[in-house]
């Protein structure tokens, strides 16, 4: 591969996204919402033929792409990688889906009682543990991800639906229900950061949260910041009560994992934080790299 051009793609459920990288600057880079659950009548094939492969002046530049779109709604189902697994083997696990065009495969959890998956947080993992060595990482999102690492090695992980939680919560449930425009409030987040802390056992708190705004003891355009601290708070308490960390490395973008920041240092918990884009980046120059 020429680590010197080529191509990083990020093809999640809802957007792809894409950089061009030449002698280390991004040349062109793009994000639109054509993710692998929103291609309609079209395929993956044609989508990257009308976004990415005009950035490739001879079919020698290689693109490397992570995400759902090695998943069966994807461009090809590619199979997991079972952990515990070194990073800095995927590169050994790419598959080819075109000339010079590789999809790294996801990882897995698969035990007795335990099953777990992941796609594309395995590269962003594999730039992280460059730029930010840690032994765990939390990954926030629609389904935050808490990783043990050890010695470059993905030990375990679990995901937490906390995002799509509060998406449905807000959305489709009685809690959310006749809600005006929300608002940003900090103090009602730290409200709620701090119950969901308090109270991990969080479904009695949900109700709550109705009850709340209907007898006017919370603001009703705070409600989408106060259920998300609540929810945030629940996670970080159980997560780290089952867990024990000293300390984790966040991944992710700034509005995410500064939330997560808060929460995670009023329980006590070390915290350092690691750009998601910047260590994508990094995961995929450290395969481009593996290849040669």
């Amino acid at each position: 591969m020429n680590h010197e051009n080529y191509i990083a793609v990020d093809w999640g459920s809802t957007h792809l996204r894409a950089w061009h990288v030449q002698q280390n600057e991004i040349k062109n880079q793009l994000q639109v919402a054509m993710g692998v659950t929103r291609l309609g009548s079209t395929n993956a094939a044609e989508v990257f033929a009308q976004y990415i492969a005009p950035w490739r002046d001879a079919l020698d530049v290689p693109v490397v792409m992570a995400g759902m779109i090695g998943s069966e709604a994807g461009w090809k189902s590619i199979p997991y990688v079972s952990c515990p697994v070194s990073l800095v083997s995927l590169a050994q696990h790419l598959c080819p889906v075109g000339e010079q065009i590789w999809i790294v495969p996801g990882l897995k959890v698969e035990e007795a009682d335990v099953s777990n998956v992941m796609r594309g947080e395995e590269t962003q993992l594999l730039g992280a543990s460059q730029l930010s060595p840690s032994s765990w990482y939390v990954m926030p999102g629609t389904h935050c991800k808490w990783v043990q690492m050890n010695e470059g090695q993905v030990v375990h992980f679990e995901t937490v639906m906390t995002g799509e939680l509060h998406h449905l919560l807000m959305t489709h449930s009685l809690l959310g229900a006749g809600l005006p425009q929300q608002e940003s409030d900090e103090a009602a987040f730290e409200q709620g950061v701090q119950k969901g802390l308090q109270s991990p056992s969080i479904l009695p708190r949900l109700f709550e949260t109705r009850a709340a705004w209907v007898l006017n003891s919370l603001p009703r355009a705070s409600v989408s910041d106060f259920l998300s601290g609540l929810l945030i708070g629940a996670e970080v308490a159980a997560q780290c009560h089952a867990w024990q960390p000293s300390s984790v490395t966040l991944v992710g973008n700034q509005s995410l994992t500064t939330r997560y920041q808060q929460a995670l240092s009023r329980a006590g918990i070390g915290v350092q934080c690691c750009d998601g884009d910047a260590a994508f980046l990094q995961g995929v120059r450290s395969i481009i790299y593996a290849g040669q």
